[in-house]
């Protein structure tokens, strides 16, 4: 299957239908008075469509096994067809869209097999999804496509040239996915002084971003929070929090990383773990999703 352990849990929604077309006017007062021979046609069919979508992934190979948390199932009549609206909801890192296909298709299958002994003209049509919601094209940002960013890896061993730098190209890579610029990527010791000419340089030079990568642990050289936090504006803890949440969760020390988010100006500046995991981690936590910031920042309302 698909690996999804980077993906961030998001309220996802789908909806799916499902037509069924009788062949006479009778069978649908059959249904309506509920004189149909193998029972309620509605009521049964809905039971299999939600014992049914719980077990999508057991006969979709490359379906995940998902928890399922909200299932409704509708009818539409329309003169011979009979429409079947069926969602589904979860909080997870992938859709279900296709639980709610599987869903409708199987109601529509339980009416067909309730239906057909009265009723020999029976068809299925139009199983399709109508509408998904929840990943990460709903909540892509698309307010600026001419943001830029600065990358600052912060050690000691890399700028001597005794250790090749990881994380910071790793940065590199998820902000050009994102289409940020990259206006600088440099390396420098871990030296306070360093750190604050760095920051101060790029928002002069209105910089959108301002990363740094390294000098976040408890060392005695780790000292890129006490750095920075004296030069901000506003620290943004929900992005700190976000960032450190999506570690521990896949990973026990995640929690000695002294991640540090905020504002000068009008430059979002953060400072991530100097691991290459650490690194890669924490931007799949927060990207594209923190890019509305600059939305934010130029005085647009929260949707």
């Amino acid at each position: 299957m698909v690996d999804i352990t980077h993906k961030v849990t998001t309220l996802r929604t789908a909806i799916a239908q499902a037509v069924v077309k009788v062949s006479k006017i009778e069978t649908i007062q059959a249904i309506k008075k509920d004189t149909v021979p193998k029972g309620n046609v509605f009521a049964m069919s809905k039971a299999a469509g939600l014992l049914g979508v719980k077990r999508t992934p057991d006969i979709l190979p490359d379906c995940h096994p998902l928890p399922i948390e909200f299932t409704g199932v509708e009818y539409e009549i329309n003169d011979l067809e009979i429409t079947v609206l069926f969602t589904v909801k979860t909080i997870y890192k992938t859709g279900v869209e296709v639980e709610a296909m599987h869903g409708a298709s199987v109601v529509a299958l339980n009416m067909y097999d309730m239906l057909k002994p009265i009723d020999k003209g029976i068809e299925i049509h139009a199983i399709k999804l109508l509408k998904k919601k929840g990943g990460k094209s709903d909540f892509k940002d698309t307010f600026r496509k001419d943001l830029k960013a600065a990358v600052v890896v912060c050690s000691d061993t890399i700028s001597a040239g005794h250790k090749e730098d990881k994380a910071g190209k790793a940065i590199i890579n998820k902000l050009e996915s994102c289409d940020v610029k990259i206006s600088e990527y440099v390396i420098i010791p871990d030296e306070i002084e360093a750190i604050q000419q760095k920051v101060k340089s790029y928002q002069e030079q209105g910089i959108d971003m301002v990363i740094y990568t390294g000098g976040t642990g408890l060392s005695g050289r780790d000292v890129t929070p006490e750095a920075l936090i004296p030069l901000l504006d506003r620290r943004i803890p929900g992005i700190e929090e976000a960032i450190r949440n999506y570690g521990q969760d896949r990973m026990p020390f995640a929690m000695l990383s002294r991640s540090v988010a905020g504002t000068i100006g009008n430059t979002l500046v953060l400072a991530l773990p100097g691991s290459t995991n650490g690194a890669k981690e924490s931007m799949d936590a927060i990207f594209p999703s923190v890019l509305h910031v600059f939305r934010i920042l130029k005085g647009a309302r929260h949707d």
